[in-house]
């Protein structure tokens, strides 16, 4: 995975615009992508460290988008 690009420059921008509940759909929605793609289960660890390095997305924020993924992926 080094050097690669996961999120181009205009989904980045569309990203930063988001709100909450967009920004969760959204992921949530790559996260299907993923598993469809794969067929392999997420890696929660792994997702809380890419979403940690966007840019405007802190600590708080980013325990509320995990307790969210969490939740979803429970039910």
């Amino acid at each position: 995975m080094a050097n690669q690009e996961i999120i181009d420059r205009a989904t980045y921008k569309k990203i930063k615009k988001m709100n909450r509940e967009e920004l969760t759909k959204f992921i949530l929605r790559y996260g299907d992508q993923l598993l469809g793609d794969q067929g392999k289960t997420i890696d929660l660890p792994a997702l809380e460290a890419e979403l940690s390095k966007i840019k405007g997305i802190g600590g708080k924020r980013l325990e509320e988008i995990m307790t969210v993924i969490e939740k979803s992926l429970q039910e």
